[in-house]
């Protein structure tokens, strides 16, 4: 993880440096991606596509006598890759490289085939299948080779997605869904189906900007980054959608908007005083630091508390259009495409302090109280559940006989919950978890829902149906919020805290430091290339790089979520959202309890929602696990989610990074090789998204 000094390695510019032979341990990786490659695409103009300016322009200087251009910032940067220019050689480079591929596929087949012919009869018939596929891939293989061998002028740059699918994500289509006659809101939910993979590059709509700089980005974004239109925005009648203000080609919200009936600030400040507090700074004090907000809006409310230290996760249903999702991402905040109709949410037990709720459209009273029954089960134990309707027992609420009913089942299923009753003003409600569990052993028998048997009660159950149990109360986590250390110290998970995760104090200790010194290195590596207008030149000191260059980030592999600490250890104004493999150690639970925000993959959000995606050890992951997804798959999702111009950082073994630098010749992306020097089995690859734009048809 010591990153004491980097050096670049040898410029990529849209191409491949250099020949070569692939690695053997990582051609069954790139099966499936080479076996992808499709027609080669026409030239990008006749496509009407136009990139934006080169971002890794600077690295391309003309004049160059030396082998190295001045040390600075602890790199070292070797002089441009200059292509052959001669024809004659490139055409002599070209024969030889085929002829040998056609050598090596001819000896390769030759010897198989003898292998073959050599088996008993017996278990010829056996075996023919598994070798005839095993013969087909190491054609493709060897094919792919001799392609990725022959440079820029081989690999093939992948195709662009058709119009409609710019804001199309994998397993989430309400038509295909409806066709196969899923109805009662399960149309929306996660279902992987015939058109749930695209292998192509999806585009930003025609008038897309880049989104403004954090804190700005907050307040006002553009229009056209978004799928909703102006008149969606001007006849809203939501009460949260009216918070919105369309300017032009822009979308500004205002915190003095009306939420409920008053602004959010005093909203959120009369939720602290039915807490018992002075005002919504003082919810920190109370053991609160994570809340999830269901139906969120447009996640208004987590804007205004984030810079209480209070981190908000926005979740809503799928929406095709003015998704409260992709808005909220779009503003710098925290946001999940996540779904509670018939299954649970991805989140372990006992993962948020508060659970917030208003006018979100859940019907609460509907499935025997099984939606209140998942909110216990993410709810952390002492943890509070505000809860806003128009069905609340208010004057005017109760003159509806069929609202008082629904108002009289959430009440009393809440209190066969074991919650408290806190406090009621107006349509707010708030309840309190108990913190210890000798209240459900106290019901009277027959009332509420079960305690969940320990084979149920599971700290990994994404994407399980939802369960008419009590979840969470045979977790070893069960620590009530006020016992547990307020933010920041959280973070810092004490002996007692990690042993339950079986992690010691001297490995988080360990892998804080290490992430800290990365990131300070990362930060390094980034500076010059954000002023990439700015060609640089030897001897020029490179500028800061400023603290809000990226705010929504992704970690692909998170471990125990150290690479979001040294991002809050640093003072950049970021958001992380830590993704656990499912083919790695669970350490969900873990990254929770310090106080950030996770879940497990496959998580769902918009296209264009990230600026930096990270990611150690992910490809080593992937391989070793009988690939489970190609490398291509890999990178097609990520180009997916990442915004225009967005960062890229991947770590891993020296093999694995070189063919993932050939991959992203195929994206399109701008992309170095960064060697560890402390280490050299172990590189960085370092890429930037292009803004390609599409061009309108000539008419």
């Amino acid at each position: 993880m010591n990153l004491p000094l980097m050096r670049m390695s040898r410029s990529l510019h849209r191409g491949i440096s250099g020949g070569g032979k692939l690695p053997e341990d990582i051609q069954d990786f790139m099966k499936d991606s080479q076996m992808k490659v499709k027609t080669e695409n026409e030239d990008l103009h006749k496509n009407h596509l136009s990139p934006s300016r080169n971002p890794f322009q600077f690295f391309y200087s003309i004049n160059s006598s030396s082998k190295q251009s001045i040390p600075t910032n602890g790199y070292i940067v070797p002089d441009q890759y200059s292509p052959v220019t001669s024809r004659n050689r490139y055409k002599l480079t070209l024969f030889l490289l085929k002829l040998s591929l056609f050598m090596i596929i001819i000896l390769a087949l030759t010897g198989s085939f003898w292998w073959t012919i050599s088996l008993t009869t017996s278990s010829r018939g056996h075996t023919f299948h598994g070798y005839r596929r095993l013969q087909e891939q190491l054609v493709s293989d060897l094919w792919d080779i001799g392609e990725l061998s022959l440079g820029t002028s081989g690999v093939k740059e992948s195709e662009f997605c058709p119009l409609e699918s710019e804001n199309y994500i994998p397993c989430f289509n309400t038509t295909e869904n409806l066709d196969f006659g899923l109805t009662m809101g399960h149309e929306n939910d996660r279902h992987c189906g015939p058109t749930s993979k695209q292998n192509c590059l999806v585009l930003a709509p025609p008038a897309y900007k880049i989104p403004h700089r954090w804190p700005t980005g907050r307040d006002v974004i553009w229009i056209d980054n978004v799928k909703i239109n102006a008149q969606q925005v001007l006849s809203s009648g939501s009460l949260t959608k009216r918070m919105m203000l369309l300017d032009e080609d822009q979308i500004s919200f205002s915190f003095a908007s009306s939420m409920v009936d008053d602004s959010i600030e005093d909203y959120s400040h009369q939720i602290a005083e039915m807490i018992g507090l002075r005002n919504e700074s003082y919810l920190v004090h109370a053991g609160v630091r994570t809340i999830l907000d269901i139906g969120c809006g447009f996640g208004s409310l987590g804007a205004h508390l984030f810079p209480k230290q209070l981190l908000t996760m926005c979740i809503a249903n799928y929406e095709s259009s003015g998704s409260q999702v992709e808005i909220t991402l779009e503003r710098g905040l925290p946001a999940l495409v996540a779904s509670f109709t018939s299954k649970k949410l991805p989140f372990p037990s006992l993962s948020y302090d508060m659970v917030h709720s208003a006018w979100d459209g859940v019907d609460w009273n509907h499935k025997d109280g099984l939606h209140l029954i998942e909110v216990d089960r993410v709810l952390r134990p002492g943890g509070y559940f505000v809860w806003t309707s128009p069905i609340a027992n208010t004057p005017i609420s109760t003159r509806n006989k069929d609202n008082l009913k629904k108002w009289d089942f959430v009440r009393n299923f809440a209190k066969d919950l074991c919650w408290d009753l806190l406090s009621q003003q107006d349509k707010t409600v708030v309840w309190k978890k108990p913190s210890n569990k000798d209240c459900y052993a106290s019901r009277n028998h027959g009332s509420g829902p079960l305690i969940c048997k320990v084979g149920h009660d599971v700290e990994s159950p994404y994407y399980h149906q939802l369960e008419a149990c009590i979840g969470g109360t045979h977790s070893h986590r069960w620590i009530p919020i006020e016992k547990r250390p307020n933010w920041p110290s959280r973070a810092r998970l004490n002996t007692k805290e990690l042993a339950i995760h079986g992690v010691l104090s001297d490995d988080l200790y360990e892998d804080d430091v290490n992430w800290n010194l990365a990131i300070r290195n990362y930060w390094s590596l980034l500076s010059p290339l954000i002023f990439s207008d700015h060609p640089k030149r030897p001897g020029i000191e490179d500028p800061s790089p400023p603290y809000n260059m990226v705010r929504n980030v992704l970690d692909m592999n998170a471990h125990f979520g150290g690479f979001n600490s040294a991002l809050l250890d640093a003072r950049k104004s970021v958001w992380v959202m830590n993704v656990v493999p499912t083919t790695a150690p669970n350490n969900l639970p873990l990254i929770l309890d310090r106080g950030f925000l996770g879940v497990c993959e496959a998580f769902p959000t918009y296209p264009r929602t990230y600026d930096l995606v990270h990611a150690e050890g992910l490809l080593s992951l992937e391989s070793e696990k009988h690939h489970r997804c190609s490398m291509m798959d890999i990178f097609f999702e990520i180009d997916r989610i990442l915004r225009p111009e967005g960062w890229v950082i991947l770590r891993d073994t020296t093999s694995l990074i070189e063919t993932a630098r050939m991959v992203t010749a195929r994206l399109k992306w701008e992309a170095r090789v960064v060697e560890i020097e402390s280490n050299s089995d172990e590189k960085l690859l370092v890429c930037q998204k292009p803004f390609i734009k599409r061009r309108s048809n000539p008419s």
